[in-house]
C-alpha cells in the first residue's frame, strides 16, 4: 500500500494516502475483553487503569499519531490514570499532555472497560520501564471533539511529560485500525464500533 507523504515538523500534520476499505471488521481472533463496569469502578485485576481518548475534528476524522520509540506504531492518544482520577479528568489530562490540546469537549464514553494484552517483550520492556508488572491495560474510552484550531496541535505537548510521538494525522476509523499494532486492534475495533453514531 503505498503511503504519501508531505514534508512535516515535528508540530505539523501530514496526510496519508491510502484506498479506503469497504468495511473494518469487528471481529477478531486476538484478545479484546469487554468489562461491564462503570468509571470509576475496578478493572480486572493486573491491568494497569488507562484512559483512551477518540478526537475527531468538524469533518468527523480521528486524530492518530506515531510514536517516536516506535514510528511505525500509530495509535490515539491515552495514557495512566492517576490514584483517585477520574477517569475523564485523566483523559483531558492526557490529551494536553501529549498533544498540546485542551480545546475538546467529551461527546461520549464506552460505558465499560477494555482491556488488551502486552505481547511477552513489551510486557518486559515495560516491566523494566515502570518498575510493576502488569499482563495489560484495561481503558475507559472517551469520545472527544476537537473545537480549537489546529495551530494549537504540539506533539511537544505542555512540556510537563517527554514526547511521545512524532508525527500526526486525521485518519478515517479503517486507517486507525489498520496503521494501530496488532495488540491494540481489538480494542480499536470495538471502541470504533461503540462511537460509529458519531463518525458518520
Amino acid at each position: 500500500m503505498a503511503v504519501l507523504w508531505r514534508s512535516f515538523s515535528l508540530y505539523s500534520p501530514f496526510h496519508l494516502s491510502v484506498p479506503p476499505k469497504p468495511i473494518y471488521s469487528y471481529s477478531s481472533p486476538s484478545s479484546c475483553t469487554c468489562s461491564s463496569s462503570s468509571s470509576m469502578e475496578a478493572p480486572p485485576q493486573g491491568y494497569r487503569r488507562n484512559v483512551g481518548i477518540c478526537l475527531i475534528n468538524s469533518s468527523k476524522k480521528i486524530f492518530s499519531a506515531s510514536r517516536l520509540d516506535i514510528p511505525s506504531a500509530w495509535q490515539m492518544p491515552q495514557g495512566g490514570i492517576d490514584d483517585n482520577e477520574d477517569p475523564k479528568v485523566a483523559a483531558l489530562r492526557e490529551l494536553k499532555e501529549e498533544t498540546g490540546v485542551s480545546s475538546a469537549e467529551i461527546l461520549a464514553e464506552v460505558p465499560y472497560w477494555l482491556t488488551y494484552d502486552f505481547p511477552p517483550e513489551v510486557r518486559a520492556k515495560l516491566k523494566h520501564q515502570w518498575g510493576s508488572d502488569w499482563k495489560g491495560q484495561a481503558q475507559k474510552w472517551f469520545l472527544l471533539k476537537f473545537t480549537g484550531k489546529e495551530e494549537e496541535i504540539n506533539l511537544l505537548g505542555d512540556g510537563s511529560e517527554k514526547p511521545e510521538f512524532g508525527e500526526w494525522s486525521w485518519m478515517t476509523p479503517e486507517q486507525i485500525v489498520e496503521h494501530a499494532v496488532d495488540f491494540k486492534k481489538p480494542v480499536y475495533n470495538k471502541v470504533l464500533e461503540v462511537f460509529t453514531p458519531y463518525l458518520h
